[in-house]
C-alpha cells in the first residue's frame, strides 16, 4: 500500500484516537518504565479543548494503568484493545477480569521463562502480554511456547506478535470496534476520526478509519501497513498534533461522518 510520509493537517471538526506506547511515548524495556512529561499533558489538554472533548486513548494497556500514568489528567479510554472502556472522564470503568485458563497459561509460561533476564509478563485480565524488548534473543522461544499454550485457551483466542513481544488476545479485542463504539456517542459522534498507532494491533483501527473517511497514521512502520500516512517517530507525532491543534479553532462545529 502506498503511504505518504507527511499526513495532511485535518479539516475541523475531527475526533482523535491515540495509541500510547510508541506513539505518544517512547517504548521502554519494562511497561512500568514510561513517564508522562508536562509537555505531553499540556498538548493533550489543548487537543481536547480543540475537539470539544472528542479525544480518546485506544491502547493495549488497562484503563487503570492509563489513569495512573497520566494522573491527574483523565481522558476517555478504550483499554485492552477495546475489552475495557471508560467512555467519559470521571465515568465508570468497564473492567475485564482474568479468566482461569488465561491465568493457567500465564503461570506456566512464567515458570518456563523465570530464569531468562529481560522477559516480562504483563497480565491484563483476558489479555496476556509477553514482552521481549529487553531480551530479543528470547523471542523465538517465547513464540514457540506461546503457540503450544494457545491450544489450552478457548476458541477465538489468537496470538498477535508485535514490535517487541507478543500477546494472547480474544477475538473481540479489536481497536476498530473500540473506535466504532466511541463514534456512536457524544462528543465523538459526527466527527471525522483520526487514529494514530505504531503496531500490528493498530491495523484493524487503520482499516476501519479508512472506511469511514478518516485519517490513519502509523508511526515508524516496519513493512506493509493499512495506514494511509506515516510519521517517523514519537517526536514527529507530537509535532504533528501540535500543528493540528494550532490549525483548528476551539469549539469547532460538527461534521457529517462518511461511510
Amino acid at each position: 500500500m502506498t503511504t505518504h510520509m507527511t499526513p495532511p493537517l485535518p479539516r475541523s471538526p475531527f475526533a482523535l484516537f491515540l495509541d500510547i506506547d510508541g506513539t505518544l511515548i517512547e517504548h521502554q524495556a519494562h511497561p512500568e518504565g514510561i513517564a508522562v512529561d508536562d509537555e505531553l499533558r499540556d498538548l493533550l489538554i489543548a487537543a481536547g479543548e480543540v475537539v470539544d472533548g472528542a479525544l480518546a486513548f485506544v491502547t493495549g494497556r488497562s484503563v487503570e494503568m492509563v489513569d495512573r500514568i497520566f494522573s491527574p489528567l483523565e481522558i476517555p479510554v478504550a483499554g485492552l484493545y477495546g475489552l475495557e472502556h471508560r467512555l467519559q472522564p470521571g465515568g465508570p470503568i468497564e473492567a475485564a477480569d482474568e479468566p482461569e485458563d488465561v491465568a493457567s497459561v500465564a503461570e506456566a509460561m512464567q515458570r518456563e521463562f523465570e530464569h531468562v533476564d529481560g522477559v516480562y509478563f504483563e497480565r491484563k485480565g483476558p489479555v496476556l502480554a509477553v514482552h521481549t524488548r529487553a531480551a530479543p534473543q528470547a523471542f523465538d522461544a517465547v513464540k514457540a511456547s506461546a503457540e503450544t499454550a494457545l491450544a489450552r485457551l478457548p476458541a477465538g483466542y489468537r496470538i498477535v506478535a508485535g514490535n517487541a513481544g507478543l500477546e494472547f488476545l480474544p477475538v473481540g479485542a479489536l481497536k476498530s470496534a473500540a473506535i466504532d463504539r466511541f463514534l456512536e456517542i457524544e462528543p465523538f459522534n459526527g466527527r471525522v476520526p483520526i487514529f494514530i498507532g505504531d503496531d500490528v494491533s493498530d491495523e484493524s483501527g487503520f482499516t476501519f478509519v479508512n472506511k469511514t473517511g478518516g485519517l490513519s497514521i502509523r508511526v515508524r512502520p516496519r513493512g506493509a501497513t493499512e495506514a494511509h500516512h506515516t510519521l517517523p517517530d514519537v517526536a514527529a507525532v507530537r509535532g504533528w498534533l501540535a500543528k493540528a491543534v494550532l490549525s483548528c479553532p476551539v469549539g469547532a462545529g460538527k461534521a457529517t461522518r462518511t461511510s
